[in-house]
């Protein structure tokens, strides 16, 4: 058995630091970086695709919505055509990096309110979808694992994209497979062990947990880890280690989805 585990890294901007992206990478195997919306800046941008170079790990775009303030986490109104544009833009930008360092880029990741919006609507999931098809049809798009991420994968699959299916073991779930908002209590995960418990369950039983310990059926490529917790270094180290000893190995999207 084989399975993904991702991080959201390269979060600081200017003089401003986030996140524990060198003491994350030893334990993953892609790294969703951020292209200078939410977060990032070419500076860092640059630093966290040489940072992944060294410790081989896979490298992927992590767009979201024009919002520093918010981090890309407040909810914005764009058409599809604009977003198309805003993905577009941010995905080039770390293909630059990517190719100065003769890096192939594996995957684009949206993040936060946008992640989410392109779950509720098809036509921004459809825009998402075709911008990463136009800046590199061998991009592999990353979105939620259960019922929520069908019709998303979908759109997908109608354009030639290969899709990863995404679980979240340090965040809690909803009955019907969406994560809980953040605004909840319970939402983020911050006990290691239990993160590392929950990120088995989901690649060998196919289950995540709901705050009440119902089960949701999922069926997920790849377990993501936030790297801006303040548990994060710990939770992937113990995801690591406990896939590891139940004989499950980790690899790359590239490598997993060829």
């Amino acid at each position: 058995m084989q399975i993904d585990l991702n991080c959201d890294l390269g979060e600081g901007f200017g003089i401003y630091t986030a996140g524990f992206d060198g003491e994350v990478m030893p334990h993953i195997t892609s790294a969703n970086v951020a292209c200078g919306w939410h977060a990032g800046d070419p500076v860092v941008m640059q630093a966290t695709v040489e940072m992944a170079l060294n410790f081989n790990i896979m490298v992927g775009a992590h767009p979201g919505y024009p919002d520093l303030m918010g981090f890309g986490r407040r909810e914005m109104n764009c058409s599809p055509k604009e977003l198309e544009s805003y993905i577009l833009y941010q995905v080039g930008a770390l293909q630059a990096f990517c190719r100065s360092r003769n890096l192939k880029m594996q995957h684009v990741k949206p993040h936060g309110a946008l992640y989410h919006a392109v779950l509720a609507d098809p036509e921004l999931g459809g825009a998402l979808a075709r911008a990463v098809q136009k800046a590199d049809p061998e991009l592999i798009l990353l979105t939620l694992s259960g019922p929520k991420g069908n019709v998303m994968a979908e759109i997908c699959g109608d354009l030639g994209l290969r899709v990863a299916r995404e679980a979240f073991p340090d965040r809690a779930y909803n009955p019907d497979g969406t994560l809980v908002s953040r605004n909840l209590p319970g939402a983020v995960l911050e006990d290691p062990q239990e993160v590392a418990v929950r990120a088995l369950s989901m690649a060998r039983d196919k289950i995540a947990l709901t705050p009440e310990g119902e089960s949701v059926r999922i069926e997920a490529h790849t377990l993501c880890v936030h790297g801006d917790s303040p548990a994060a270094v710990a939770s992937a180290r113990a995801i690591r280690r406990i896939l590891e000893e139940n004989n499950i190995r980790l690899v790359s999207l590239q490598q997993l989805l060829n």
